[in-house]
């Protein structure tokens, strides 16, 4: 099939890709990351922009070199350490981002309208998302197609009048951690990189039940799009940052991530205004839900090939839901701080390792690679998990940038360096 003839083509795709990024969980990060930042806001956004935008989109480009699934990335490890890998993306996605949706839909619809618990909205949410999967009603597709326009209007909207309002001063940020890198781990929380490894695979399989049979086609494609739905979430990104700083002498340091992104709304829009993007978010953070449990549910059933196990996937997810939805949406962040600190640099160093020409990418370095990067990522976990985190405390000091939580990065670097000079070594003396 030959390709899109114009830009409108590559257009819809990259909205398509757009909203499969674009999560409800996304739109409370930015704006509290950009109050507690306050005049340092740009150097939040650099960090936060380049692993919630820049990395997903790279992850798409490595899928556009790969062309197959999230198996693929971590295969030159082994194909048993990749299929783990997937298997605990998948388990990590309905324990953590799918339960978050229910603690974000009580506290921004909810809670603020009704006296009930959390308990009883998340038993509730989930037993719909359940029914919702079981069922696969295709309505919510349709629906979402129009929720995210909406949303990013109302958004959009926000950013505009929130921008050209008076604000008091911008709060000074006097916080230890670099900016910089405390807006690049805020990044973490959005699961885009992660997301970026399951829709990848998604668009691909899309395409070829198109009828595009090229790889160069299928790359171009890829590559383009991949653009304009990374300059969307850039833009949206640096807005709500920007917006979170502008608003920062306004409202206590401590506000609850749901709290703030509706009191921007209620300062920009109004009561309906927010009562409206509350509605919208909690639909929007459904059709979330239904379809992380879907997919997890569809890999598992073609793991085990057995339709049983796409229902065991499924009540697995609905109870995980219930019990962790009915936490506050800061402490399901926090839950998921330690889990991060591990599996994300797995992830990134994937991402990158499949981005470069294969000459660089061996399996002997890809393997030395991996297990550095696991090692030198554990006292990173080890240091935001409270009870360990004093019994880390001199190895963190003597490790440059685990203060920062990047304690992986140079050792990383050093053994890709390291075992691509002894292979070329190896190769020419052969």
């Amino acid at each position: 099939m030959s390709m899109p003839q114009n830009k409108r083509d590559y257009f819809i795709i990259g909205l398509a890709l757009f909203s499969m990024f674009f999560g409800a969980g996304n739109l409370t990060l930015p704006p509290l990351l950009g109050l507690k930042a306050g005049d340092t806001w740009g150097w939040v956004t650099i960090g936060f922009i380049l692993s919630g935008v820049v990395l997903p989109i790279l992850a798409i480009y490595a899928h556009a070199r790969l062309q197959g699934t999230m198996y693929d990335f971590g295969k030159k490890v082994s194909p048993i350490f990749s299929v783990v890998f997937c298997v605990i993306i998948y388990l990590i996605s309905i324990a953590i981002p799918n339960p978050r949706t229910a603690a974000l839909t009580h506290e921004m619809a909810v809670a603020p309208y009704f006296e009930t618990s959390s308990l009883l909205t998340s038993t509730i949410y989930f037993a719909l998302v359940f029914l919702f999967v079981v069922k696969r009603a295709k309505i919510l597709h349709y629906i979402g197609k129009f929720l995210t326009p909406l949303i990013v209007g109302i958004l959009l909207l926000i950013i505009g009048i929130g921008t050209f309002a008076d604000h008091p001063e911008m709060y000074h940020y006097a916080e230890s951690q670099t900016p910089f890198f405390r807006g690049f781990l805020e990044g973490y929380q959005t699961f885009d990189t992660l997301g970026g490894l399951l829709i990848g695979g998604v668009i691909i399989i899309s395409l070829n039940l198109k009828g595009y049979t090229s790889y160069e086609d299928k790359k171009k494609i890829l590559i383009k799009t991949g653009l304009i739905a990374g300059s969307g979430l850039a833009l949206i990104y640096t807005g709500l940052i920007l917006q979170g700083a502008l608003f920062s002498s306004e409202f206590s340091a401590d506000i609850t991530y749901p709290d703030f992104l509706r009191g921007i709304s209620s300062k920009t829009l109004g009561n309906i205004g927010t009562t409206f993007l509350s509605v919208l978010v909690s639909l929007a953070c459904f059709t979330t839900a239904v379809g992380i449990t879907t997919g997890t549910a569809d890999y598992f059933k073609g793991l085990f090939n057995s339709q049983k196990a796409f229902i065991a996937t499924a009540i697995i997810a609905w109870l995980f839901g219930i019990i962790v939805g009915q936490l506050d949406f800061h402490s399901i962040i926090v839950i998921a701080i330690p889990v991060l600190m591990v599996i994300y640099p797995i992830t990134i160093v994937f991402i990158l390792m499949n981005s470069l020409n294969d000459k660089w990418t061996s399996p002997i370095v890809f393997r030395a690679v991996t297990f550095v990067t696991m090692l030198f990522s554990i006292p990173d976990m080890l240091n935001h998990i409270p009870s360990t985190k004093e019994s880390v405390a001199s190895l963190i000091d003597n490790i440059p940038l685990a203060s920062n939580g990047f304690g992986w990065f140079i050792p990383a670097f050093i053994i890709f360096i390291v075992m691509n000079f002894i292979s070329f070594a190896t190769h020419k003396e052969n």
